[in-house]
């Protein structure tokens, strides 16, 4: 069983920058894909950023060049940088991770932009 815990969120204001990070209970490095998906309450949760076991990264239109997503095998974690943020940034951010056919998930992190 994978466990994945996220840490960083909080209140931040528009235009300003966080960090998240999430940390696996197993290695990471023959993990298929892991990402970063975010939800706001009554919305369906949506695709942030994923990274592959080979760096392949793939972004939402939202994000592009706002958001860095990044993995390290040594560490066990995957990180996203967030930078520039709006608003509509503001949602709970939820870590993934895909292995042997499996998916898991965290509990989630609180990100809220606003003034």
């Amino acid at each position: 069983q994978v466990q994945l815990v996220e840490s960083g969120g909080g209140l931040v204001q528009p235009g300003g920058s966080l960090r998240l990070s999430c940390a696996a209970s197993s290695r990471i490095f023959s993990f298929n894909v892991m990402g970063w998906y975010r939800q706001t309450p009554g919305k369906q949760r949506e695709l942030v950023a994923t990274i592959t076991r080979f760096g392949t990264t793939n972004y939402a239109d939202s994000v592009k060049d706002r958001f860095t997503i990044s993995r390290s095998n040594a560490k066990n974690t995957v990180d996203l940088e967030m930078n520039s943020l709006k608003p509509e940034d503001t949602a709970v951010y939820y870590c993934y991770a895909n292995y042997n056919a499996m998916e898991y998930w965290g509990k989630g992190t609180l990100v809220t932009v606003s003034s």
